[in-house]
């Protein structure tokens, strides 16, 4: 079980200024940058590491940890699962672990029986954000949150999250919920891809439903500027002497709520992703970006 009073790793308290977003709290350090957790006090770095695809190993995963990046997302369908319960070996109470259970597995034993395995791969007693990684309309909403609420009483699960969930899902997924909130939503944000901006970002921050991006620099920087006719995204980097890849991801995380977490394969690409926090980009920048990037 996990311990009782744990707001957020211990090792990662940072206590320089706090402000309060819209409902979200955010604080500035020496490291990555952290954002409250929905409303539940937990302070989550806004640059975490997605380990979707990801190949690059233990190494790369310490480095991030160091760097105050202490967010890790695998997910059952990933098969990445043990590299991240390796990196995590003897450093347990330093790191925020979320995964994923699939929709082949949402009926209530399935969703117990799964958790358990993550739990046996990731070798950690409980999982700090565990998430249904898509719908499913094939099994009732119910029956598998009201599952993951067993989880949460069980001293298994800390915090109930969704992932590619839309504004009628996720209203459908919490009004059947009687003792615990959806605290987060993964979906796909990123320059390029903006749907979200049109009802589901807005919706969660007003409900204080932490975002966390996913694929946050659309795959590959490549696919950003095929999107960039203008070379909007090189020419304020070059600019402010940052990289594209810290330009864009820091683009999404400045919005209230949002958290990303880019995959890394190497050292050098995770401190490039975890220096997109801690500074800012300009209001006048940010315009320039959002008409190269229409949505």
């Amino acid at each position: 079980m996990y311990p009782a009073d744990c707001p957020t790793p211990s090792g990662y308290s940072p206590s320089i200024d706090c402000d309060i977003l819209s409902g979200f709290a955010r604080k500035q350090t020496d490291e990555v940058n952290t954002k409250q957790l929905g409303d539940t006090g937990v302070l989550l770095p806004e640059i975490g590491l997605g380990t979707w695809r990801y190949t690059g190993g233990v190494t790369p995963l310490r480095r991030g940890i160091e760097l105050g990046a202490f967010l890790i997302d695998t997910a059952e369908a990933y098969g990445t699962e043990g590299v991240v319960g390796e990196a995590v070996q003897d450093i347990r109470d330093r790191v925020f672990i979320a995964t994923k259970v699939s929709p082949r597995n949402f009926r209530r034993n399935d969703v117990r029986q799964a958790a358990d395995r993550s739990l046996q791969r990731l070798r950690i007693d409980y999982i700090d954000l565990y998430q249904l990684h898509w719908p499913n309309s094939s099994i009732p909403v119910a029956e598998t949150m009201s599952a993951m609420e067993d989880l949460v009483d069980a001293g298994k699960v800390r915090f109930i999250g969704v992932s590619n969930f839309s504004v009628a899902e996720l209203e459908e997924a919490q009004d059947v919920m009687t003792r615990h909130r959806i605290v987060s939503n993964q979906v796909l944000y990123n320059l390029a891809e903006r749907d979200i901006e049109e009802e589901l970002l807005s919706y969660c921050q007003q409900r204080g439903i932490t975002v966390i991006a996913y694929s946050p620099l659309a795959k590959g920087l490549n696919n950003l500027r095929a999107a960039d006719a203008r070379g909007v995204l090189p020419q304020i980097a070059s600019r402010l002497g940052k990289t594209e890849a810290q330009v864009a991801l820091y683009w999404c995380i400045a919005h209230d709520g949002v958290i990303a977490i880019p995959k890394a394969d190497s050292i050098r690409h995770t401190e490039e992703n975890c220096a997109a926090s801690g500074w800012t980009l300009s209001p006048e920048d940010v315009a320039l970006l959002e008409s190269a990037f229409p949505f």
